[in-house]
């Protein structure tokens, strides 16, 4: 049986570093100090196995009232086929202190089929969101 928790101390740091920093497509290059402050700035949630071994992460950047952002989502590949994302974001979406909130937003390449089962959608009006967006952040060679 795999549980969802939020308490810090269980984050394995050092795998989810190595997962965002090294396998996933937005996060390639982050150093452990930008994932650090990212983790105190955010309530984070683990998916552990009957092990105690951390097999997901997920984050929420959040003023707990009005706005919510999902991010830095992921399943460890030897964990993936199991439904877990779901249960990941399950347990997020009923989250005591997500229920107030009045815009969840996230970005995705690959899993919208995913989040459009909690209700999540296309922007109706794109047009009025705007972003500042760093190329490189973290100076990671494009091959550019």
């Amino acid at each position: 049986m795999f549980t969802v928790s939020t308490d810090p101390a269980r984050l394995d740091v050092p795998l989810i570093h190595q997962y965002l920093s090294q396998q996933s497509y937005w996060g390639l290059g982050m150093p452990l100090e930008t994932l650090e402050r990212a983790l105190a700035n955010s309530l984070n949630f683990g998916l552990y196995g009957p092990d105690g071994q951390q097999a997901a992460f997920a984050r929420v950047v959040t003023d707990r009232a009005t706005f919510a952002w999902l991010c830095d989502v992921f399943v460890l590949p030897e964990y993936q086929g199991r439904g877990l994302g779901k249960q990941l974001v399950e347990e997020i979406m009923a989250h005591p202190e997500l229920q107030g909130v009045r815009r969840f937003m996230l970005a995705t390449l690959d899993a919208h089929s995913l989040y459009r089962r909690f209700g999540f959608q296309d922007l109706p009006t794109p047009e009025r969101f705007l972003e500042i967006k760093k190329a490189n952040p973290y100076g990671v060679p494009t091959g550019n």
